[in-house]
């Protein structure tokens, strides 16, 4: 769940709608506003330690002041 909590104790405060997926045969799919952002079939692979945040950032994050700092 660690992806789950970097995104919302950083960007808690942009996020409408948050959908983190797990499941049988090692379903892990993180969907932020309707958007899918990571999806371990897509990939073939689990996440990295961070890289959900790192997505996120990217794509929603630029000029957004992280949750501590705003």
């Amino acid at each position: 769940m660690g992806a789950a909590n970097d995104i919302l104790a950083n960007y808690q405060h942009v996020v409408e709608t948050f959908t983190f997926t797990t499941g049988s045969k090692g379903v892990f799919d993180v969907t932020v506003d309707g958007e899918l952002l990571y999806s371990k079939a897509m990939t073939g692979r689990h996440a990295e330690p961070g890289e959900v945040l790192r997505l996120f950032t990217e794509k929603y994050g630029e000029g957004v002041a992280r949750y501590a700092e705003s």
